[in-house]
């Protein structure tokens, strides 16, 4: 007989038969289950949130969030109070490594594989159990689609079971809200978004409120990491590989372009930047580069890319400059966000402009369970809530209303 999940059995506070919630929602992910008629609940095609979320039973709420977008498995308990009670985060890099890349089967496989063991780890390390919370949250896309649909179904049938609300979270969102976590930053502010698959300037009015300033029009700046690390022979994951050769580089050896710096707007472009240093390793001698060309090639990438990077945020602070209320805080969130180089050019700029310059711990940069649970409070706050109805996305865009960058494609 198969082992009922710890979460799935009754308690006294909210008591109710499981098992055939687990069937339906552990086993058939496609079969979605209605919410209650009144519930407010968010349907498959509305894309925003409404309101009708009951009143918490608590005075401090705690939220559970689920994390299986990519490569990492992850659960956390955050509070109301901004305190993170608990994080646990599974790496899968050695899953990943001997293919160079996330493989998504691999990925979906292994969520599935460890997802309750690291829901009841983060429980004991927080101290509370399932009668203390008072919602869960999943990512609900964007992401790997097999490893979003294990994370949303878990978290539809705890939310189900234990009658709580369940939030889908737009997995750039959560990185978004999280120097609110972290630093308690009021809206609005300036967000550079970067990380493996996406690069993108944008306003953050509120919660749920994105307006893209720009996007990348080819590759996403975490992507140019890992292929330019690939390239002179890093490994991988590529970013922070790469980050650690560049530290005894030279960053002015190699003469690499920086795209679309000083041209009008926000947009990103990196494919350029990478054909450059493919043709930089070509020039040097064949086989293994030596380590100091590693070094010094590895210096020299990420200073154009920080020059890029600080030439569209410096674009991006004129165009909201005339903005009210105004924007004092420039914010750079997602994995590529823990680069400390990256870090220091980006507080430059923000000071030149008499901004704050924000990022995350780079531990909460890259993905994890805590800024989900953080995102879901936040909108739980707000009254908002997703149904038992809601679709796994592969594709989330934070602005809807953007029209699609030129060459951009799915990332925009």
């Amino acid at each position: 007989m198969t082992e009922v999940p710890h979460w799935a059995v009754p308690s006294s506070r909210r008591a109710r038969p499981v098992f055939d919630i687990l069937f339906l929602v552990r086993s058939r992910s496609s079969d979605y289950i209605s919410a209650p008629e009144g519930s407010g609940a968010r349907g498959p095609d509305t894309g925003m949130p409404e309101t009708g979320m009951p009143e918490t039973e608590s005075l401090s709420m705690i939220v559970l969030g689920l994390e299986t977008s990519c490569d990492e498995t992850a659960a956390a308990l955050v509070d109301e109070q901004r305190r993170i009670l608990a994080n646990v985060v599974l790496s899968q890099l050695a899953d990943h490594r001997p293919y160079g890349g996330v493989v998504p089967e691999i990925a979906a496989r292994a969520h599935l594989a460890h997802l309750d063991r690291l829901i009841r780890e983060a429980m004991d390390q927080a101290g509370v159990g399932f009668d203390d919370i008072d919602g869960v949250a999943a990512t609900g896309g964007p992401g790997l689609i097999g490893g979003v649909i294990v994370g949303v179904m878990t978290a539809k049938a705890i939310a189900m079971a234990r009658h709580l609300p369940f939030v889908a979270v737009n997995h750039l969102e959560a990185h978004a809200l999280t120097v609110r976590l972290t630093d308690d930053i009021a809206f609005p502010f300036l967000l550079l978004l970067a990380s493996g698959g996406h690069c993108q300037l944008l306003m953050v009015d509120g919660v749920g409120q994105y307006r893209r300033l720009g996007t990348t029009i080819d590759d996403a700046v975490g992507e140019a990491f890992d292929k330019a690390a690939k390239l002179m022979g890093l490994g991988y994951p590529g970013g922070p590989l790469l980050e650690r050769a560049a530290a005894g580089g030279d960053p002015t050896r190699f003469d690499l372009p920086r795209p679309m710096k000083g041209r009008p707007g926000c947009d990103f472009s990196f494919s350029g930047l990478k054909t450059a240093v493919r043709h930089r390793v070509a020039d040097l001698p064949e086989g293994a580069l030596h380590p100091r060309d590693r070094a010094d090639l590895a210096a020299s990438f990420q200073a154009a890319v920080a020059d890029t990077l600080a030439d569209r945020c410096h674009r991006a602070i004129l165009a909201v400059q005339a903005e009210s209320p105004p924007v004092r805080n420039l914010v750079i969130a997602g994995g590529v966000a823990a680069n400390h180089t990256l870090r220091d050019r980006l507080t430059r700029v923000a000071v030149e402009h008499g901004m704050e310059f924000v990022a995350p711990p780079p531990a909460l940069c890259t993905d994890n369970g805590a800024m989900v649970a953080w995102a879901g409070l936040e909108h739980l706050r707000l009254g908002h809530q997703a149904g038992f109805d809601f679709a796994p996305r592969p594709r989330w865009p934070l602005d809807p209303a953007a029209a699609p960058a030129r060459g951009a494609g799915v990332k925009a």
